[in-house]
């Protein structure tokens, strides 16, 4: 992705707010892209919107005179590796599929000469009327690629197929399109490896309304099961409390408490690879109680009594069934790589990756992580949690090769 320059056209349609997440992502993959607004797409977001995340100016009109003076709507068709039209509504694919031109996208789809990427959203009855079904034909006969939606509940309320997939599916038929519209060799290191990765944090409870937990968003942990299910593996993720998307290609298994992630992970072996990112509570209640824990009055605050969860990543290091490569995760507020190196021969992992969460406080953006092996210690310099994951992956393929 990196370099490459994707033309976003954002119709009509509630799912147009999905398109700001997609600029977003087609950003942090290193492509730059440039909005075409259609006028029903401008009754869903706005101008201000797009440009501000693609750092662009949003086209939006073909009666754009300074830009005509030069036959702007052909530039902006042939300057881009792909166009994606993102939703793309029944009636604007009506129009690209008989050709129609009368406005700035219709055009610009008409004279394009590089791939286009149509990615649907309609209502269940639309999407499966004969008309919908002869366009999609017709579109894709004339070599569009047309990503089928996602099957669920709409925003009118009806079930079936027509909602627009999420946008980190959309940003994988993305690649596939680049990779297809210029062939390459396509790298899966990790093609036919399993890589088991555990994310988020875990949930004690102490009653039916109180648990002891950590501030931990399970973002680099998806990360990084997003980046190794790109780099052609098996992935089994197992993740406690958080709401995130399932990235594309994974298998998610979701749980609670240590004591369900430590069961998730015994049935999930073997595996080639075990990444431990979750932060796991060290302490549960010994005693829950079975009622909500209440006030008396009397000012006294009820003893809690904790005990030890069980240690996943040294249990997993002396396990029958240890993965070849075991990485554990430190978060830690001082003193990081040393404490890493002291978990490291602790633990008996053969990697720990630290971060400090002092500076890059749980459940941000950015991290800087510090890989520390019996090999030395690489320090990776501040970046997204998403490039985080990539570099790690590529390590880990490195790893294995």
């Amino acid at each position: 992705m990196i370099g490459k320059r994707i033309l976003l056209i954002v119709g009509g349609g509630i799912a147009a707010y999905k398109a700001c997440e997609l600029v977003r992502l087609i950003r942090r993959q290193g492509a730059e892209v440039t909005c075409v607004l259609t006028e029903g797409g401008a009754h869903f977001v706005t101008a201000m919107t797009l440009a501000a995340l693609s750092e662009n100016p949003v086209h939006t009109t073909l009666w754009d005179l300074r830009n005509e003076v030069e036959m702007g709507h052909i530039q902006l068709s042939r300057q881009a590796d792909l166009v994606v039209v993102c939703p793309a509504t029944a009636d604007l694919m009506a129009r690209m599929a008989a050709g129609i031109a009368d406005d700035l996208a219709t055009t610009l789809l008409l004279a394009t000469d590089k791939p286009v990427l149509a990615v649907p959203a309609m209502n269940v009855r639309m999407w499966q009327h004969p008309a919908t079904v002869r366009n999609i034909a017709t579109l894709r006969d004339h070599g569009v690629a047309v990503l089928d939606p996602d099957e669920g509940v709409m925003a009118c309320g009806e079930y079936g197929p027509g909602r627009l997939p999420e946008p980190e599916a959309v940003m994988v038929a993305i690649s596939d399109a680049l990779t297809t519209a210029h062939p390459q060799p396509l790298e899966k290191p990790l093609a036919g490896r399993h890589i088991l990765i555990t994310a988020g944090p875990t949930h004690e409870p102490i009653d039916p309304v109180r648990y002891i937990a950590n501030r931990s968003s399970g973002k680099q942990g998806f990360a990084i099961a997003a980046a190794a299910a790109r780099a052609g593996a098996k992935v089994t993720l197992v993740a406690g409390p958080v709401t995130l998307s399932t990235p594309h290609g994974v298998t998610r298994i979701d749980v609670e408490t240590a004591r369900q992630m430590a069961a998730a992970i015994d049935a999930a072996l073997p595996a080639d690879v075990a990444i431990m990112v979750a932060a796991v509570a060290d302490w549960r209640s010994a005693d829950q109680a079975q009622q909500k824990i209440k006030k008396d009055g009397s000012g006294t605050v009820p003893p809690l009594r904790l005990v030890e969860n069980p240690d996943i990543l040294a249990d997993l290091c002396k396990s029958a069934h240890r993965p070849p490569l075991v990485i554990g995760f430190a978060a830690e507020t001082n003193d990081v790589l040393a404490h890493a190196q002291a978990k490291l021969a602790r633990k008996g992992a053969d990697w720990i990756v630290a971060n400090d969460v002092a500076t890059h406080q749980m459940g941000g953006e950015i991290n800087a992580l510090h890989i520390v092996s019996a090999a030395g210690v690489e320090s990776l310099p501040e970046m997204p949690k998403d490039a985080a994951a990539a570099v790690l992956v590529q390590r880990i393929a490195d790893a294995l090769a």
